[in-house]
């Protein structure tokens, strides 16, 4: 793979580099792409504490400048529901961080034509000028943002079908029932990611090692969508001993 492998022994150092990475990138003024979920949680807790650390007029200076734009969200669900990715976000950073609204850009979820919204978020997303930053995680079928398999490098934003697998894999936001999961999201695509300068995939644990393996290791092909990221020539990989387990084999 080109890129940079980093292995850290626990998701507590991982999170530690990754929210280290996302301050300088701040500092940079940097456009930021972002993800949700739980492996996404320790890195923004520690990305809070060392912001709160800050002197005041600093902590000021970075947040005015604050632009980020997030990978996905749920058809249907809007920023009142507590399961949506804008509440995840207005709760892990827009809230305690005291960000301006619209700091934390999102397809909207409760649009009338999800189709239309995703061009529109798409077209949002290129005025800005792009995403320096990307984070990523990794869904448990090689997904990333929700590009699932089989999906081409080509894959531009856009609205799709949930799969069983990542319908159950969230669940848990939703009581969880997979069935409560809604079966449709908005989501960047393959292209938009790629298009990004940096990108910095976050894994964890013991169930991301295989599919982690196959993401590095094995031929880019569109039935595991994260192996696209290896033609990026700024990957960087934060990964755990656990989900980095199956590297060296």
């Amino acid at each position: 793979m080109q890129g940079r492998l980093r292995v850290e022994p626990h998701p507590e150092a991982v999170a530690a580099v990754v929210a280290e990475q996302l301050l300088t990138a701040l500092r940079q003024r940097a456009r930021l792409g972002l993800a949700t979920g739980r492996t996404m949680e320790p890195v923004y807790a520690a990305l809070r504490e060392r912001l709160q650390q800050l002197p005041a007029p600093q902590r000021r200076a970075l947040l005015e400048g604050w632009r980020s734009f997030n990978l996905d969200e749920y058809v249907g669900l809007g920023p009142a529901d507590p399961a949506s990715f804008a509440a995840f976000m207005q709760q892990q950073l827009g809230g305690p961080l005291a960000l301006e609204p619209g700091a934390l850009q999102l397809p909207d979820g409760r649009a009338a034509d999800p189709d239309a919204e995703a061009l529109r978020y798409a077209a949002a997303l290129a005025a800005a000028g792009g995403i320096d930053l990307q984070l990523l995680g990794l869904g448990s079928n090689g997904h990333v943002g929700f590009n699932e398999p089989p999906c081409s490098a080509l894959a531009a934003c856009r609205c799709l079908q949930l799969s069983q697998a990542t319908r159950e894999q969230n669940a848990a936001a939703f009581g969880g029932d997979p069935a409560a999961v809604p079966e449709r999201a908005i989501t960047l695509g393959m292209s938009e990611i790629l298009a990004a300068r940096r990108l910095l995939l976050v894994v964890t644990g013991a169930a991301k090692a295989q599919i982690l393996r196959r993401a590095l290791l094995e031929p880019p092909c569109a039935q595991v969508p994260a192996s696209w990221l290896q033609q990026h020539p700024q990957l960087e990989v934060v990964a755990d001993q656990a989900a980095a387990a199956a590297l060296s084999h």
